[in-house]
């Protein structure tokens, strides 16, 4: 290649606005890395929060799979009564149906099997499979109304993420560490964790915690059970610490260089992740070493807290996150998929998930915490009233259903006791109060003291946020 065309190479848009001070690029990225400069210590925006918030963090038990509401939350006493009768027409109304039920000639109702019962002061009724999330009722935000757009699980766990149901906008976890940062410098402000369920478990993909096109200092770094949790963080055998230090310090020289040459904030976060991964060798460790907690704990979260990886595990490891000053943490948990023999294998989930969750619950009450901690409990859409295949008298299954579902908040400014929304006598579409995902992200950006218009991040030219143009506070959630 002659000496000119290697030139023009060399000569990209970037580099140019790199080496002309007086041009429109370099005065934004000025302005950026002057904000950067001046961002609060824990790395969150200036400005932030917008207003006195009533949280500090959140943490996301999401229920991967899609529990049924029919069968543990949205109580339909009157189904007994039309068991095995055909959906009617004048209730489905033409919504559309997966390809796992669209063959089907009828749709015979099917009530739970399971029985329902009132609790704590506020009557809050719960099925027989949560009978210790049946004892924090008072600590609940039972939400009733959900609804979404995606009908199948990988686009709806992407909007419920992202708030858009195509994959490569950043999600929630990132837009809140963008813009609040993290209380503790050596550990990360979002965190992941995963378990696997005894049920029928749907692909989930790293993106789903990923910063889209936010940098990549905000994307959930995720913790495993073993003796690595965090990928390629320990040094190899033979590597003492003090070396990874020299080679850091070199490397940062190295990348400062790029970055006076290039000014690209991705290589300033590049720089900022080294160092970040070099704190985190000391502090991970220590931070998922369980041993220390005292037996009373373990009995708390339930027979498998022992056990690393498990969701009840995870549930300490995110008391434990919390209480480090860790922004957004998110459990995932597999094997809610219930299309088949849901009578037989919802129970199993329920018995994985139902006492941690309410033992995160009085953990943080019993510290003190739970007032400014946001617990969200949830999957990506509800299960239908109809039957997937055949019904029997022992036996049904449930599809997907977009249409109206049920999750719960607790702490963190939100109501304890209260039930919101309602569906009609199938369960099937919202009578009271509809509630969109945009809705929820809204209301939890609020209560951590972030207006969602102003949350914003400029790409392509267009500013985007998590809302996208949609969202409404529901200040009924909130306690005032």
């Amino acid at each position: 290649m002659n000496p000119f065309d290697q030139f023009r190479l060399n000569i990209t848009r970037r580099h140019f606005f790199s080496r002309t001070s007086a041009s429109i690029g370099t005065a934004a990225l000025a302005s950026l890395l002057s904000r950067d400069a001046n961002a609060a210590p824990t790395g969150g925006l200036p400005g932030l929060p917008h207003f006195a918030p009533k949280a500090k963090r959140v943490i996301y038990l999401f229920q991967h799979g899609a529990p049924s509401q029919l069968d543990l939350f949205d109580y339909k006493p009157g189904l007994a009564k039309v068991r095995g009768q055909d959906l009617p027409e004048s209730v489905r109304m033409g919504q559309r149906l997966t390809g796992m039920t669209a063959f089907q000639a009828n749709f015979p109702t099917a009530p739970s099997i399971f029985k329902f019962a009132q609790h704590g002061n506020s009557g809050m009724w719960l099925s027989e499979l949560l009978p210790h999330t049946a004892k924090v009722a008072d600590d609940l935000c039972l939400m009733k109304s959900l609804h979404t757009e995606a009908i199948n699980h990988d686009p709806a766990v992407t909007f419920f993420q992202t708030g858009f149901q195509l994959a490569g906008r950043p999600s929630i976890g990132a837009w809140i560490s963008y813009g609040l940062g993290s209380e503790n410098q050596d550990l990360p402000a979002f965190v992941v964790m995963v378990s696997q369920g005894l049920g029928n478990a749907q692909a989930l993909a790293d993106r789903q915690w990923s910063s889209g096109f936010l940098p990549t200092k905000y994307a959930g770094v995720k913790v495993r059970a073993g003796a690595d949790p965090v990928l390629y963080l320990s040094n190899p055998e033979g590597y003492e610490s003090a070396a990874r230090r020299r080679f850091l310090d070199d490397l940062g020289k190295l990348n400062d260089l790029k970055l006076k040459d290039y000014q690209d904030p991705e290589i300033a976060t590049r720089i900022a992740q080294y160092e970040m991964a070099f704190r985190m060798q000391s502090s991970v460790p220590e931070l998922t070493d369980l041993s220390k907690e005292p037996d009373h704990i373990f009995e708390l979260y339930g027979p498998d807290s022992r056990k690393p990886g498990s969701y009840a595990a995870n549930c300490i490891l995110a008391r434990r996150l919390a209480e480090r000053g860790v922004r957004f943490i998110q459990l995932f948990h597999r094997g809610w998929d219930q299309h088949g023999n849901l009578p037989r294998e919802l129970p199993k989930q329920c018995m994985q998930t139902d006492q941690p969750s309410a033992a995160l619950i009085q953990d943080l009450k019993q510290r003190g915490m739970l007032d400014d901690t946001i617990v969200v409990w949830g999957g990506e859409f509800g299960r239908t009233v109809y039957s997937q295949g055949t019904l029997t008298e022992e036996n049904y299954g449930r599809d997907h259903h977009p249409r109206c579902f049920s999750m719960w908040a607790a702490g963190g400014g939100f109501k304890g006791g209260f039930t919101y929304g309602g569906t009609d006598e199938f369960s099937y579409n919202i009578t009271e109060n509809p509630m969109e995902v945009h809705d929820l992200h809204a209301t939890m950006l609020h209560a951590l003291g972030v207006d969602h218009l102003r949350l914003t991040y400029k790409f392509q030219g267009r500013h985007y946020r998590l809302t996208d143009i949609h969202g409404k506070l529901v200040k009924d959630l909130l306690r005032t």
